[in-house]
């Protein structure tokens, strides 16, 4: 009996030796360890459209080299770059961030995940914030972007209409280009940029030139403002252009079902 438990009591002084050295073989292991010296930056007030940078600066507070395996953001309009990839003990390295603000407005919180081979941390997030004010401006808005505009018979000139809003602050001026097309707004032809008031809106009328050509035809029509925000919008216009025989063949092929 006692020399089982004598055993027994081995036993149990190893177990506890080996979890002793497990333990001081943890302790002494070497490991990275990144530090950064601020995890997050607010901008403050800023104007729409602004580009922003900060940089945060991170050191190795371990006692083997930190490397820097991925460095991304939450979004698109926030890019980060680090300086290094890897860090020996004491160094430091820096993540610049630059924030594009065009789109936004009112109160914004990016993220920025740093990756790395410190084993107590492999993913680091920092955040930068910012209060985007958006100043006055114009604002450009259109009812639709396409328009189907039916049948036209070869050689007739091919016309629709497009109304254009302005729900801005500031005056918006508009131009609208085509190659082969002539702009017209209240009965006279656009020769200049199309100003807009503040809360109003203009029908412009387009006109495009004949063409020999037949079957379906989708045109471009090009918009240019002084909207910072919407510079270059594009309106379709889709339609069919039939000959006079095609037209009177379809006709009396449905004349049962207009009549």
């Amino acid at each position: 009996m006692r020399e089982r438990m004598n055993k027994r009591s081995k036993a149990m002084l190893l177990g506890f030796a080996f979890l002793i050295f497990l333990v001081s073989f943890t302790i002494g292991e070497e490991k990275p360890k990144i530090k950064f010296s601020e995890g997050s930056y607010d901008f403050g007030k800023v104007s729409q459209g602004q580009v922003l940078t900060h940089t945060f600066v991170f050191q190795n507070a371990g006692d083997t080299t930190l490397k820097i395996k991925k460095v991304s953001s939450s979004c698109g309009c926030t890019v980060a770059l680090v300086s290094q990839k890897k860090a020996a003990p004491g160094e430091k390295g820096e993540i610049r961030v630059t924030f594009n603000s065009r789109g936004y407005k009112g109160n914004v919180k990016k993220y920025i995940y740093v990756e790395s081979n410190d084993p107590t941390q492999s993913i680091k997030t920092l955040f930068i914030t910012a209060e985007v004010d958006v100043p006055p401006r114009p604002k450009i808005y259109l009812a639709r972007y396409s328009v189907d505009a039916g049948l036209f018979l070869q050689g007739e000139e091919i016309k629709t209409r497009i109304r254009i809003s302005n729900r801005g602050e500031l005056e918006l001026r508009v131009d609208c280009s085509h190659k082969n097309a002539t702009f017209f707004s209240g009965g006279k032809e656009i020769t200049s940029p199309l100003k807009i008031p503040s809360g109003k809106s203009v029908e412009v009328e387009i006109k495009i030139s004949p063409r020999r050509g037949t079957g379906q035809i989708r045109e471009y029509i090009l918009i240019n403002s002084n909207d910072p925000d919407r510079k270059t919008l594009s309106f379709f216009l889709n339609g069919y252009i039939l000959t006079k025989k095609q037209l009177k063949e379809l006709f009396a092929k449905y004349r049962d079902v207009l009549d």
